[in-house]
This record gives C-alpha cells, sequence and structure tokens, in this order.
C-alpha cells in the first residue's frame, strides 16, 4: 500500500491492525460518528472523595489489557502518570496501554514498565526524552501511536481510542469532582487536553493536592463527568511546565530569520484588522511574534485572536490591545497562568475545539497566520517534527498538522543547516505534515514558496525577499555541509504516524 505521498505502508501491522494511508489533507471528510458513552449514575448518598490510590483502583477493577490516560498539562514537572503506574506495577497489572498526551523526560519510569511487561502499547502525541528512545530501540511490544493535538481528541471522541479510565491531575478538585487548573500549589491553567478524556472514558478519576470543599470555582472540568477524587501530596512540580526555551532569541542568524517572515507575512496581505495568529514556544517563532508585534502597532492593526499553547509574550501582546482574545489549550508558563486565572479575554478551548477536523468547527479552521518549526523539509515540502535526522523519535507533532492544515498562511521558520546537517532533503526520515499545508519556508539563505501558492509567489515577487525553489535551497545547503547518509533502520515498525483524520502519513522503524 501506498500513500499519496508515495510512502510504502503494509496492509496490517501486528500490534496496531488495518491500515488506512493518508490520501490528502481533507479527503476523509463528511458525515463522522461520535461515540455514544456509558454513564454511571449515583445518588445524593454516593461520596466520590477517596481515602487513597489504592482504594481507587479496588474500585476501578483495572484489569490487564486495560487503556488508562493521563495529560500533560504539567508538562517535565508531572508526577501523576508514574505514581499510577507505579501503584499498578505493584499489583501485578501487566499488558497496559498508556494514552498519554504527551510524554516528557520525567516519564522515564516508563522505560521499565516496556521491559517487564506492565506497559505494553503507547499513544501520544508527542514523545521525547529515554521513552523515545526506548520506542526507537524497540523495547515497547507494540508499535507507539502517534496522533496530532486534534487528532487525539478525534480518535477519543469516535471511539477509535477507547479510554477504560482517564486518571486527571487535577490542581483543584472540589469534593463532588469538580476540578480547575487555576488554583493550588500545581496551578497548570488551561486543561484543554483532558477534557476529551474526562468526558469520554468509562471512569474518570480527578487526582488532586488541592481539595475543596464543593463547588469549586472555577469550574473547567464538570463534576458530571467524575467517578472518584484522591487527594495525594503532589500532582507535580509547576515549574516543570517552562520545558525550553520560552524566550525570544538573541541568535543573529534567528533574527534575521524573524525579520524575513515578518516580512512575508506583511506581503501576504494577512496583516489587518481581525487577523488570527499563532507561534509555538520556541526562541525564534517568539521573535516572529515581536517582528509582527512592531508591525502592528505601526499600522494600527488589532487581531481578533491569538491561539495555541499560550505563552507570556502573546499575554503582552493581548495586554497591550493587539488581540480581543486569546484561545488557550495548554499554558506554556506560569505569566500565562496568571493571564489565564485573571484575564476573561483569555479564554480556554479543549484539544477538539481546538484542532479536531471531525468536528462542526475547530478553530484552527480560522487561523490566517501559522509559524511552525521542523527538523526535516523535503523538496514536497513535507515536514518532519517526529524523529530527528538519525531516526530516533524526538517529538511528535502535536498541534503542527493541525495547524498547518487550518491556517490561510502556514510558515516554516528555520536555520537552513542544524549540527552540520542540511535541513531540506529530497526525503524526510519521517512525514508529520504533508506538503500540500505548507506555503513558506523561511532561512537565513533564501525564501522557498510551496509551487501551488501561486497567489503568494506573486506578492512576494514586489518585495526584495531573497526568493528561490526548495531545490535552491537543498542544493546550498549540500555545497556546505556535502550529501548525509541515509538513516540505517531494521524493519520492525515502533510507531506508526497517524495524521489528524487518522489515516496512517507514514512509519517510524527501529534504530
Amino acid at each position: 500500500m501506498k500513500t499519496i505521498l508515495g510512502r510504502d505502508l503494509p496492509a496490517y501491522i501486528e500490534g496496531y491492525g488495518e491500515v488506512s494511508p493518508f490520501q490528502g489533507t481533507f479527503r476523509n471528510y463528511g458525515i463522522k460518528t461520535r461515540k455514544a458513552v456509558n454513564v454511571t449514575s449515583v445518588t445524593p448518598a454516593n461520596q466520590k472523595v477517596l481515602d487513597d490510590l489504592e482504594q481507587a483502583f479496588d474500585l476501578l477493577k483495572i484489569k490487564d489489557g486495560m487503556t488508562i490516560s493521563f495529560h500533560h498539562h504539567l508538562r517535565n514537572g508531572d508526577h501523576v502518570l508514574n505514581m499510577v503506574l507505579e501503584g499498578l506495577a505493584k499489583r501485578g497489572l501487566k499488558d497496559l496501554t498508556v494514552a498519554a498526551s504527551s510524554i516528557f523526560p520525567i516519564h522515564e519510569p516508563l522505560v521499565e514498565h516496556f521491559k517487564n511487561g506492565v506497559v505494553t502499547g503507547l499513544v501520544s502525541n508527542y514523545i521525547s526524552g529515554p521513552v523515545a528512545e526506548a520506542v526507537s530501540k524497540g523495547k515497547l511490544k507494540k508499535p507507539a501511536i502517534m496522533q496530532t493535538h486534534g487528532g487525539r481528541a478525534r480518535a477519543i471522541e469516535s471511539g477509535d481510542l477507547h479510554i477504560d479510565v482517564a486518571f486527571i491531575a487535577s490542581p483543584t478538585a472540589d469534593t463532588y469532582g469538580n476540578i480547575n487548573g487555576v488554583y493550588g500549589k500545581s496551578a497548570c491553567g488551561t486543561l484543554g487536553y483532558a477534557i476529551s478524556d474526562a468526558e469520554y472514558a468509562d471512569k474518570t478519576v480527578a487526582i488532586t493536592d488541592n481539595l475543596v470543599s464543593f463547588p469549586a470555582c472555577p469550574i473547567q472540568i464538570s463534576q458530571v463527568f467524575v467517578d472518584y477524587v484522591v487527594q495525594v501530596e503532589s500532582i507535580g512540580d509547576p515549574r516543570g511546565i517552562v520545558s525550553g526555551t520560552t524566550k525570544i532569541t538573541k541568535d543573529p542568524v534567528a533574527l534575521i530569520i524573524a525579520k524575513r517572515t515578518a516580512e512575508v507575512i506583511k506581503a501576504s496581505g494577512l496583516v489587518k484588522d481581525g487577523m488570527s495568529f499563532q507561534t509555538g514556544a520556541g526562541g525564534t517563532s517568539l521573535a516572529v511574534a515581536s517582528e509582527l508585534k512592531d508591525i502592528m502597532q505601526r499600522e494600527g492593526v488589532v487581531g481578533s485572536f491569538a491561539s495555541g499553547g499560550i505563552t507570556g509574550y502573546l499575554v503582552e501582546m493581548l495586554e497591550e490591545g493587539l488581540f480581543k482574545t486569546l484561545f488557550d489549550v495548554q499554558c506554556f508558563d506560569l505569566k500565562a497562568i496568571d493571564s489565564f486565572r485573571s484575564n476573561a479575554t483569555h479564554q480556554a478551548m479543549s484539544a477538539s475545539m481546538y484542532g479536531n477536523p471531525h468536528t462542526k468547527g475547530a478553530v484552527v479552521n480560522n487561523l490566517d497566520i501559522m509559524i511552525l518549526g521542523a527538523t526535516e523539509i523535503d523538496t514536497d515540502f513535507n515536514v518532519n517534527v517526529t524523529t530527528s535526522s538519525n531516526g530516533v523519535i524526538m517529538g511528535g507533532s502535536g498541534g503542527h498538522s493541525d495547524t498547518a492544515a487550518g491556517a490561510k498562511l502556514s510558515i516554516v521558520v528555520t536555520n537552513l543547516m542544524k549540527s552540520r546537517l542540511p535541513i531540506i532533503k529530497d526525503r524526510v526520515t519521517t512525514i508529520t505534515t504533508p506538503g500540500e499545508s505548507i506555503d513558506v519556508v523561511v532561512t537565513e539563505r533564501g525564501i522557498a514558496v510551496n509551487p501551488r501558492r501561486v497567489d503568494l509567489m506573486e506578492k512576494l515577487s514586489h518585495t526584495n525577499l531573497p526568493l528561490v525553489s526548495i531545490d535552491e535551497l537543498k542544493e546550498m545547503a549540500e555545497r556546505i555541509t556535502g550529501i548525509p547518509k541515509g538513516v540505517q533502520t531494521l524493519e520492525k515498525i515502533v510507531a506508526v504516524v497517524e495524521y489528524r483524520d487518522g489515516s496512517v502519513i507514514d512509519v517510524v522503524k527501529a534504530v
């Protein structure tokens, strides 16, 4: 079988099932069915607060082969996933599937659970650190399933990803199961990635280190979805939320890229009242936001919204009146948490509202401008943010594919070379986001416009920007670095990369 992008796939993957190959960004649209949810009703006499996790495990009747889920709003400060799995391992449970919205280095204990058979399946949108390395080396029995943020919500709500028990790290929970992320010592802000889990899991457990009397205020996840509440000493360290840089870069090359990107955006004609914008939390991406901010201030432009994972820099743009509102699926730093707590125009959204393609309208569909990163790009504009150049998993789509599909202008910003390796290749190691969703690639040595975007090429041709073809960018890099050797992999498939609609866009093989 082949995808529309020419990737060879088996018709059936052991541990995954039948394969539906990717056939195009908007091919799998139309009428879709949501899963019906079984509800356990309670009487006024029911008490939800339990003594400890052990009592929860007794009542939940978790069995071998079940799927348990977790959210990642505490990022590299999360304690809940490790805590729960340690308890289940002590009970001798085996063959569990962990459906965690993202995996970080703090989740290294998962590797031992892979080895001893406690965990044999993993479904996630992003995998980094020791767990990513272990998956890449084939330490997990079944292939990991790598989804997008919107694709995960779609899978849960359609029943493709059935969750037996959702364990929700809850910075604040009341005695009847109402949850928010804005108060308590482990406050993380929004809880957008936990909402589908809470609503569609057979059982939902709120694990909190800030138990308050009924009712909690505000309520982000309602009591109607929560079966039990367990109080523990700590659900995590909010300092771990800030993983990596959330500051504007000072690197002169990256600043050149940012300035050129802002000029591309301005020339596109999208910088006008009512515009919408999203960028990542990396230094170059934030530098683009800074350049865009200057343009908006000079021209008196007030945007409609900025969205995604929100940083303090986007909060400043909101407070300065450059955007009317923020749509926040997760807070990337403590300033964003403070803003969400206190500013009514800083709104939460679920992962489904953010990027689920099988709804009546995701927020990404209203995006004008999206700034994206890349590990590799090929001459068809396909982008890899799943594996490094040596084939080892180092991330995943997250919202990359969702936002690229929805935005009017999707721009990849990147150095032409990283670690003495060219970023532009004939064939990326792993396809995360299809080239049909990418409009422009901006590097320090030139800007390539996707040939599909004749309209954009025409607008940019009237500027002084250094426009080149994607092939010319590749040749520039290779003249400096040489042509790198291809990645050597085994035949064993260690991960299946799903596009946001549930089709398979690529696979990752063991290194």
